[in-house]
């Protein structure tokens, strides 16, 4: 079987084309190669850089201010009192001129001022005539009922009893020394010291016909309607 082969893919008839770009490549390699100049590399040094210190200038400020001078005091007036030579003054301090050594001195004793002791009066428990409130046992109980108010504190709680008041009673039927005895707590204890103490003026006791101080315990009963 015989191939079949196109004239124009035959590569034989192309050889002699191929030879000949193949020398002038070579050639063009050659030539160039020749004309290849080499140049010399010079390293440049660049110049050290020095450091310049730079100071900066400080201007102070040396303009004083120039105050204006204080305001001149007023004049002063010198009052002379004039006094005629005849005139004796008496002096208690006598210095005697003539002092030696040997002058004996006496020795200044301080004079001693006795401080007056305060004696505070007695207070009675038991006299012969009691202490009264203005109006009686009923005004005390109405003034009570009208003037103490229940503490909040105490009705959120349900606190209730009764609450024990001592005081006295001093000569002018004014109240003092108002302390608690036994107290149920929840505010109520305050409440029963501050009606206490606004209280009006009590008809004072009295021992052997004499005002005297007294003291006095008063329950007071707190009660939750």
């Amino acid at each position: 079987m015989e191939a079949k082969k196109s004239p124009k893919a035959n590569l034989e008839d192309k050889r002699t084309i191929f030879i000949e770009i193949g020398f002038i490549i070579a050639l063009a390699v050659v030539l160039l190669a020749f004309e290849w100049k080499k140049y010399d590399i010079e390293v440049a040094q660049l110049g050290a850089r020095e450091a310049v210190e730079q100071v900066e200038e400080i201007i102070i400020n040396t303009k004083q201010e120039v105050k204006p001078p204080p305001p001149k005091p007023p004049p002063t007036t010198t009052v002379l009192n004039i006094v005629e030579d005849d005139v004796e003054i008496e002096d208690e301090l006598i210095i005697d001129v003539e002092a030696d050594e040997a002058l004996e001195i006496e020795e200044y004793i301080p004079i001693e001022v006795e401080e007056e002791e305060v004696v505070e009066e007695e207070i009675f428990l038991v006299v012969e005539n009691q202490p009264e409130f203005p109006g009686g046992e009923a005004a005390r109980l109405k003034y009570l009922s009208e003037n103490i108010e229940y503490p909040q504190m105490a009705k959120e709680s349900g606190i209730q009893g009764i609450v024990f008041v001592t005081f006295v009673v001093e000569p002018n039927g004014s109240i003092s020394n108002v302390a608690i005895l036994r107290g149920i707590g929840g505010g109520c204890d305050e409440e029963a010291v501050r009606v206490v103490q606004n209280m009006p003026s009590w008809k004072p006791g009295k021992q052997r016909g004499r005002p005297v101080r007294v003291r006095f315990n008063m329950p007071i009963k707190f009660t939750l309607q």
